[in-house]
């Protein structure tokens, strides 16, 4: 659906920095999740290994992908098969149709979409290595132009949530105020703190589930983080910052989790590593759709680790992401002591 090139009468969501909106409202659902959060297009390309500064290596595989932690993680709810909403901005461009487009066709409700006129979509350029790891440059785009009041004039939105999840793909006030409104609103805030920043412990205190990986806990603590005794000190460090539950992503040694109601390690299941870009967006989408569903907190985190494992096994950032049937079988099989 082409993005509109003018600008409608002002109303529920209508942006007052020269955004339109996407994709019509008519018809919209009603979700118990909301996202609010970066549209990237992925700018992938493979090589044998990660290029050292001022040196060239040759890549192969030059692919466009649709990405960006806020759809990334917004397309793996909806492909478990849980009703999922996003706000975030693109640019008036094609990549800014094709990622709208990409979030409807996945089962995503996008109609809280803005194209921001005369700023670029959001990009991401992806090095893959070929044991999957994988380096990453942002080009924010339109997701700098994701304003507080963006979300207050969705304030229906969130009042109708249980479930709000963030990242720091764009302005950290913003991020901020929708804690805020949230926190009003009653609604459990799930929180990607990617890229790292430093989080007021005010805010921090407002956050039911604070989820970092390895490197972005060590940022936000100070501390060296590598395995799970390590996680363990930074998951008290947080907590006694205000976070009231902590879950670190540590890759292939799986992840811990601190809580008012006790910690514990979660192994992940053991898998070939194609590519690793999504693999943490898989796992936020696998916890929280397990949350909504009311599954324990452990089960929750055993299903978001069955997500993340098989978002590896394949290349890409939403393309790599599981349907509800494929975290379901291995959810029933994997069943670590």
């Amino acid at each position: 659906m082409p993005v509109a090139s003018i600008d409608p009468p002002p109303g529920p969501c209508y942006n007052r920095l020269g955004a339109v909106r996407i994709l019509d409202l008519a018809g919209a659902s009603v979700s118990e999740i909301v996202v609010i959060g970066s549209l990237n297009m992925d700018l992938v390309v493979r090589a044998p290994r990660l290029p050292s500064p001022g040196e060239t290596v040759r890549g192969e595989a030059f692919r466009t992908i649709p990405g960006g932690k806020g759809a990334n993680q917004a397309a793996a709810i909806a492909l478990l098969g849980q009703p999922v909403t996003m706000l975030g901005r693109v640019g008036d461009d094609a990549f800014g149709e094709q990622l709208a487009q990409n979030l409807g066709a996945k089962g995503v409700d996008p109609a809280h979409l803005l194209a921001t006129v005369g700023v670029a979509t959001g990009t991401a350029t992806i090095i893959v290595d070929a044991a999957g790891q994988n380096s990453i440059v942002i080009a924010p785009g339109a997701n700098g132009q994701v304003t507080p009041q963006d979300v207050d004039d969705c304030d229906g939105l969130l009042r109708q949530a249980r479930y709000l999840v963030l990242q720091l793909e764009i302005p950290l006030e913003t991020v901020a105020h929708a804690i805020d409104k949230a926190a009003r609103h009653g609604v459990q805030v799930v929180l990607n703190p990617a890229p790292a920043a430093q989080l007021p412990a005010r805010l921090l205190s407002r956050v039911r589930y604070l989820v970092p990986n390895e490197s972005e806990a060590q940022w936000l603590t100070g501390l060296p983080v590598s395995d799970a005794g390590s996680a363990a000190r930074a998951a008290d460090r947080l907590r006694q910052q205000g976070a009231h539950t902590v879950i670190i992503t540590l890759g292939s040694q799986g992840a811990y989790v601190a809580s008012p109601d006790g910690s514990f390690h979660m192994p992940v299941p053991e898998v070939t590593v194609v590519d690793t870009t999504a693999a943490g967006d898989a796992f936020i989408g696998g916890l929280v759709v397990a949350l909504s569903r009311g599954l324990s907190l452990r089960d929750a985190v055993r299903y978001a680790s069955c997500a993340g494992a098989l978002a590896v096994t394949r290349f890409g950032a939403q393309t790599s992401l599981p349907s509800g049937a494929e975290v379901e079988r291995l959810f029933q099989a994997f069943r670590p002591a």
